[in-house]
């Protein structure tokens, strides 16, 4: 039977980038909201994500909890599959006996990045890294453990006001007089963590009233661009030269985890939760940079009134 739309919802990692603009945009809309970050639920810890579930008794669970540190996951595997892979796995089981609908977070890295058009949501998993794995492996316990209420989000290239993310770091290297270095041989689709609560919300209310199937989602600002064409778009909203950006490639700035070189995700799924896709990335930058300017201690940017 669907549940009320305003029913309660739990996230976890809700301190960190995403999390905290979900659970803004959860308070602000009047729905309850429950805000766990690490130092309150330790997703790896089977016990405490049992009672945390059976306490506030939620009627959606958003996993934002997830170790993101894409190169030390090469040296540390174990540690990010506890977290990316275990965590999920823990969270989904307590879901399964409470009766709760879970979204879990995931991401490009599931493929290879080899593609040549947009990878659509039943495309073929090939990840080929450590957080990659880790991140595929918290997807199918999510999938396998709650068929019916179990619902995969990946997204890529996100940045947002409440973390480290390059469009950020762009700015303060632009404050600085920098002339970065950036990859010229990667595609993907910048995508505002504002942008992409919103759209969580809507996910997690149209399963709630029964309207979105379970499954696997891509959510992230349509159009497709370069790290290097990105850091001159910022830039250019900057005022400053975008020629001091210079192109470089993957192989000359070589990391231990091997980047997607291509990273675009076909969002078609929407469709059957009576969704659209999320707007272009040009836009969602452009409304986006001010909050953005600030939170880097800029304050307002060029023509901003």
């Amino acid at each position: 039977m669907p549940l009320s739309p305003n029913a309660s919802w739990l996230v976890t990692g809700a301190t960190g980038l995403l999390g905290r603009d979900l659970t803004t945009g959860l308070a602000g809309r009047g729905i309850a909201v429950t805000a766990l970050g690490r130092g309150c639920l330790d997703i790896t810890d089977a016990a405490a994500v049992r009672a945390a579930i059976a306490c506030h008794r939620p009627a959606v669970v958003v996993n934002c909890a997830a170790w993101t540190a894409v190169d030390a996951a090469e040296s540390h595997p174990g540690r990010a599959m506890r977290v990316n892979g275990d965590g999920p796995a823990h969270l989904a089981r307590a879901c399964r006996e409470g009766g709760v609908r879970m979204l879990q977070l995931s991401t490009d890295y599931v493929f290879a990045g080899l593609a040549g058009r947009p990878y659509r949501e039943d495309a073929q998993p090939d990840p080929r890294t450590a957080y990659g794995r880790s991140k595929l492996v918290g997807e199918q316990a999510v999938l396998a453990t709650l068929p019916e209420t179990g619902y995969v989000v990946r997204t890529a290239w996100l940045y947002g006001a409440g973390g480290p993310n390059f469009v950020s770091t762009m700015i303060r290297l632009a404050a600085r007089q920098a002339t970065p270095q950036v990859v010229n041989d990667q595609r993907g689709q910048p995508t505002w963590s504002a942008d992409l609560a919103d759209r969580l919300i809507a996910l997690g209310t149209a399963a709630l009233s029964g309207a979105a199937p379970a499954g696997i989602y891509h959510a992230t600002n349509t159009g497709e661009t370069t790290w290097y064409a990105l850091a001159r778009e910022i830039f250019g909203l900057l005022g400053a030269d975008p020629d001091r950006i210079r192109p470089t490639t993957s192989r000359a700035l070589a990391r231990p985890a091997a980047r997607p070189g291509f990273s675009v995700l076909d969002q078609r799924r929407w469709q059957e939760a009576g969704l659209g896709p999320l707007r272009d990335w040009r836009s969602a930058l452009a409304e986006a940079f001010p909050v953005l300017h600030r939170a880097a201690g800029r304050g307002a940017p060029p023509g901003a009134p």
